[in-house]
């Protein structure tokens, strides 16, 4: 049989158990062109609350009933005549969270296991390291010693982005929350600083660490701490909008940020970033992060978690911050 989680229900606030609704169906057959993948891991990802919400973003939302949503890696277990996958392959793409796929395969690409673990393709060589690479060397515009913040800096994309910065000769500082993350951050991943925005007052380190200001911030919370950060720009500066994390389950308007004249002031810029827009050069940016990777220069860190069943809770995880890294969930059955 094949499990597969589907999205039954629209959230309003926090997504709960009652927003999926797990089943069970026989395995798909293939038809001819088409590949069966059975999944092993499938990633956690603070988009999917955005992709629940019945409204205009840059991608579809979900229809209620699919299969939720999700970047994914598995093998191929059958083939009918495909013309680029074999029985054998592991693959990653979008086949969402169920076990298995029967799918043509459009927009999934091989992956090595020999080369990096299969979590780190859907981690620091998938989507999180695309975001993270393109967003602060392109939308960025990173240049050596620039002086670079990143907040959520002990998730899957702020930990790759403050890595990048460092091999490219920046200060980094991070924010996140807790000392064990802020820890983490500086003595494992090598940022110069981390402030723990639960416990410490964010304005005042940000003076005490940034005291010349900032050349680029890189933004996955939004909120006040998108705030604070636009109060200390640098001429020229860019912010880079990959996210909003501490606005995605308001239940109420979500809150903008009211410094914004300091762009103006210091002829500074805030794009949005969506990794989609690099998808034709992916194959680019894990070169050169697995490059890194191999070269023991970039840290890749996966936090696994186990059962299809386990979604909800999992999920929970990425909005509670009881995780670090990457987000995973393990769903083949062994």
């Amino acid at each position: 049989m094949n499990k597969q989680l589907l999205f039954v229900k629209r959230p309003t606030g926090d997504a709960d158990a009652s927003t999926w609704s797990l089943v069970s169906n026989p395995i798909p057959k293939i038809k001819e062109g088409e590949v069966l993948i059975q999944q092993h891991y499938v990633s956690l990802d603070p988009a999917m609350r955005g992709w629940m919400n019945e409204a205009k973003s840059y991608i579809p939302p979900m229809e209620i009933n699919s299969v939720m949503r999700a970047g994914s890696v598995g093998q191929v277990i059958e083939a009918n005549n495909h013309p680029t996958f074999k029985v054998g392959d592991y693959v990653a793409g979008y086949a969402g969270v169920q076990q298995y796929i029967a799918t043509n395969a459009d927009g999934y690409y091989k992956v090595d296991p020999k080369l990096a673990p299969l979590p780190t393709y859907i981690g620091t060589l998938g989507m999180p390291g695309m975001t993270a690479y393109f967003g602060i060397t392109e939308v960025g515009k990173l240049k050596e010693g620039d002086i670079v913040l990143v907040s959520g800096a002990a998730g899957a994309v702020g930990s790759i982005v403050g890595q990048v910065a460092k091999i490219k000769g920046c200060k980094v500082v991070g924010i996140a929350g807790g000392a064990d993350k802020c820890k983490y951050v500086v003595d494992e991943l090598g940022f110069d600083a981390c402030i723990d925005y639960k416990n410490e007052n964010v304005k005042q380190r940000l003076k005490e660490e940034c005291p010349k200001g900032l050349d680029i911030y890189f933004d996955n919370v939004g909120g006040e701490i998108l705030d604070l950060a636009l109060g200390r720009l640098r001429m020229n500066a860019r912010i880079v909008i990959c996210g909003a994390i501490s606005q995605y389950n308001n239940k109420t308007a979500i809150k903008g940020p009211s410094n914004y004249l300091s762009l103006l002031v210091n002829r500074a810029s805030m794009t949005g970033m969506v990794v989609f827009d690099y998808a034709d050069r992916y194959a680019e940016g894990a070169k050169i992060l697995g490059g890194w990777m191999a070269q023991g220069k970039l840290k890749s860190k996966e936090d696994i978690y186990e059962g299809i069943e386990n979604f909800p809770e999992t999920y929970s995880r990425l909005f509670s911050g009881e995780k670090m890294g990457k987000l995973v969930l393990k769903i083949i059955e062994e």
